[in-house]
């Protein structure tokens, strides 16, 4: 059992895991904003909350349960764009991940990539980056919804935090993205071995 990877190439199959684990990470959590709503910690991610208001029908109050889960329905996403930014953010995850895995089997399997096959997947990593980097650009568009306005002091706007700050996932996918799209694209060229010539 034989790789099909150069040392480039095996450079290329670690950084591309770190880079899709980085950017998954980012994505799933429920940290990319941060603020605070009835003096308790919240939280944002593009499809996730942590701490909600609930209405208290012993009290007769609005509590603030803090604890962290998805939305009832993709419908209940506070606006259009988190919707778009978690399809696009989802897909870029996706696209890594299958570049990532492919590469640690590439590790194991010889004949599997050549450098054909290596610089079809860096430009399937560079098309990954580019839709996480595109949600999130589109992330702050939704700053202006109520949900968000709430947690940030009603300061908030589009590109406004308000007194909210930008939370450690929104980097850790950033940073993902970029590391897939300028060092793993780059390096995905050298990754293969060249094909051997059979003479038939």
């Amino acid at each position: 059992m034989g790789s099909s990877l150069t040392c480039t190439g095996v450079v290329w199959a670690l950084l591309s895991l770190l880079s899709a684990a980085a950017s998954c990470v980012g994505f799933f959590m429920p940290y990319w904003l941060l603020g605070s709503q009835m003096d308790k910690p919240v939280s944002f991610g593009t499809f996730r909350r942590c701490s909600y208001p609930v209405r208290d029908e012993e009290r007769q109050a609005t509590v603030m349960l803090e604890q962290c889960g998805r939305y009832a329905s993709f419908q209940g996403i506070p606006s259009l764009e988190w919707r778009i930014c978690t399809i696009v953010t989802g897909v870029g995850c996706g696209l890594l991940l299958l570049v990532a895995l492919t590469g640690l089997m590439g590790c194991c399997i010889s004949d599997l990539i050549s450098r054909t096959i290596g610089r079809v997947a860096g430009g399937i990593q560079f098309v990954g980056g580019e839709l996480l980097c595109s949600g999130c650009a589109l992330y702050p568009l939704g700053w202006d919804s109520e949900e968000v306005q709430q947690t940030c002091d009603n300061r908030s706007d589009q590109f406004e935090l308000g007194s909210c700050q930008i939370g450690w996932a929104y980097y850790c996918t950033g940073a993902g993205a970029a590391s897939a799209m300028l060092l793993c694209t780059w390096l995905a060229c050298f990754a293969g071995k060249k094909q051997k010539q059979y003479p038939y």
